[in-house]
């Protein structure tokens, strides 16, 4: 009887399954079929919960809460310590920064080589005044990345300051003494150009100052890292959040002279080697003369430290000899070092 009782129910069943196969047109060997068969197979299992409890402190307290939680995550499962310490997230975070930063600074001083090579090449058709404010532009960017180093260094002092991580780190100990040596050889090579306020009378004095300054710069950082590991090991508190802020105050007054001189020769200000009571007196002496209408559009700027380049326009009356009026501006602007000037003359 069990037989033909099962034998009964297997064979409603495949009726029943033959008569949805043609119903919803599911093939026999339909995967959803299938899949939906295999689920319909499982036995229910009763889930196993913990005991309700019945205290009243219990029920009082959440049921999400920080301290309890049903998810465990194994440590060092997913991120282990060593790709921390690969990437510097955790552990040697100032060692990958000063990796950074002298990446970058070996890169601007590769820069820097280079324009002074590049600058010897003669004007073509495409660049007319030649390739000597590669340099200045090389200057520049020094100067940039100087200001950004002077910014970085008080926001890490800051944040020394805030979370009080003023710690020894023998690692970084290591490498700023290893910088401050390299450092100091470069400064011995470029020690002409060691001064803050210098007169640039050609590109390759600007380049050259700031090659200097980007040397000493690092020497000055290095140095502070050094003394505030001494100051530490001593047990004076916040000893990094003082150095590091004099040595960013340091670095941002011996750059700001150069990140001007360089700014003002590519914003192409009027030259700082001309009085501007000079070039006024010029004008006066121009708009005195007697054919001399009017004076216009005079503009006057540096294309690289010691070469000025001019341009002036002139309104002059109707009929008057032009070549004496030119004689005489171009030897008032050449008294003032303006060799390079162009006049253009207009009649009324």
């Amino acid at each position: 009887m069990d037989r033909i009782g099962s034998f009964n129910h297997h064979t409603a069943s495949n009726g029943f399954q033959n008569s949805c196969n043609r119903d919803t047109e599911f093939g026999a060997n339909d995967r959803r079929f299938a899949f939906s068969r295999q689920a319909s197979s499982m036995q229910w299992q009763e889930p196993s919960h913990p005991p309700i409890s019945t205290n009243s402190d219990e029920l009082a307290k959440p049921l999400l809460s920080r301290s309890m939680s049903s998810i465990n995550i194994p440590p060092g499962r997913y991120f282990s310590s060593e790709s921390n310490n690969f990437f510097g997230v955790k552990d040697n975070s100032g060692l990958v920064s000063d990796a950074f930063h002298l990446t970058f600074g070996c890169g601007l001083l590769t820069f820097s080589l280079f324009s002074i090579a590049a600058s010897r090449s003669k004007p073509d058709h495409v660049y007319t005044y030649g390739y000597k404010r590669l340099e200045v532009l090389a200057a520049f960017t020094n100067a940039l990345f100087l200001l950004f180093l002077s910014f970085s260094l008080a926001v890490e002092a800051l944040h020394a300051y805030i979370q009080d991580e003023s710690e020894h780190k023998h690692y970084l100990i290591v490498s700023a003494v290893t910088n401050l040596t390299v450092n100091l050889i470069g400064v011995w090579f470029f020690r002409n150009y060691a001064r803050i306020n210098l007169v640039y009378r050609k590109a390759e004095d600007m380049n050259y100052h700031s090659i200097c300054l980007h040397v000493l710069a690092d020497s000055i950082r290095s140095a502070g890292l050094i003394l505030a590991s001494w100051f530490l090991s001593l047990g004076v508190q916040n000893a990094e959040v003082l150095c590091l802020g004099l040595v960013s105050v340091a670095v941002f007054m011996i750059v700001m002279p150069l990140f001007r001189a360089t700014g003002g020769v590519l914003l192409q200000m009027v030259p700082p080697s001309i009085p501007t009571s000079a070039l006024s007196k010029c004008l006066r002496q121009i708009t005195s003369l007697e054919d001399v209408l009017e004076v216009t559009q005079a503009r006057f700027w540096e294309l690289v430290p010691g070469q000025v380049v001019g341009s002036l326009s002139l309104t002059i009356k109707k009929g008057t000899d032009n070549r004496q009026t030119l004689e005489f501006v171009h030897g008032v602007y050449h008294e003032l070092g303006i060799l390079e000037l162009t006049v253009q003359i207009e009649d009324a």
